[in-house]
């Protein structure tokens, strides 16, 4: 059943609309098409996208990325509630938890699993940590994944709390600064990322996410600025391209936005 349009998936997920049809063109989900030709996205598709998004920050080669998730589509149930499936990057491929179990999405091998927590209802998307040992702000940022889907509220505190054991964790920053302009807190998100950004140095995500909050805002200059150095630090950043192009395009400057175009078909081709 698809009872989502693309202004509830915005709503929903936090995605702006070019990154939502930037997925779907790249084959990580294949939505109806309901009246006017407006696509409509199923609770399966919205699973998909989330993971699509973080799969792809987390620099996943977007191939492994569609084989994992088209696998996996028809392994996720219609409704909710998921209990206690991740959906995560293992190195360069795509592996899910639930419960004790671990297995690579693409292949459905299983794998080996010294760490296993329990979690909370919902879907948590979260990108592999390779250190052999959490810091306290890892595991306040790991709790507040798994919390984001639930109760949004009870993640941002504890977002929060790992940013006060460690002002530099820039995964944490990011995350909250997106649920702060999810929620309509939109100064509070731009404060947290420039924050972050001054602590951190140039980060990709923290820089797009910040990107995407100042074209939401109007202050379309200051978004290409952003969406730019986000691809200087990551030139494979295939969403940035994409929006970059797009907000550049309607700014007029058409050649500068075919270049990004290109470089963005590149990538996810």
């Amino acid at each position: 059943m698809s009872d989502f349009g693309v202004r509830e998936v915005e709503r929903t997920l936090g995605l702006s609309r070019s990154v939502i049809q930037t997925l779907v063109r790249a084959g990580f989900v294949s939505p109806v098409r309901g009246p006017r030709n407006a696509y409509r996205f199923s609770f399966r598709d919205l699973v998909l996208l989330k993971a699509a998004r973080e799969l792809t920050l987390a620099q996943v080669p977007p191939r492994r990325i569609a084989q994992a998730l088209k696998r996996l589509r028809h392994s996720l149930p219609e409704h909710v509630p998921l209990s206690g499936l991740r959906i995560y990057a293992d190195g360069d491929r795509v592996a899910v938890s639930e419960g004790n179990r671990r297995w690579r999405a693409d292949s459905g091998q299983y794998l080996l699993d010294f760490d296993i927590r329990q979690h909370a209802e919902g879907v948590a998307v979260v990108s592999h940590r390779s250190t052999a040992r959490h810091t306290s702000a890892d595991r306040y940022f790991d709790e507040a994944c798994r919390l984001e889907n639930a109760y949004p509220g009870k993640a941002l505190k504890v977002y929060r709390q790992a940013l006060a054991i460690d002002p530099a964790h820039a995964p944490a920053a990011a995350n909250l600064g997106r649920l702060l302009h999810l929620e309509g807190a939109l100064d509070e998100a731009e404060r947290v990322y420039r924050a972050a950004i001054a602590r951190c140095g140039p980060d990709a995500l923290l820089l797009f996410n910040l990107a995407v909050l100042l074209e939401d805002l109007e202050r379309y200059k200051e978004a290409c600025a952003a969406y730019e150095a986000a691809v200087d630090v990551q030139p494979d950043l295939a969403d940035g391209h994409y929006n970059l192009a797009m907000l550049l395009e309607a700014m007029g400057d058409r050649q500068k936005a075919l270049r990004h175009l290109k470089h963005y078909r590149k990538l996810v081709r």
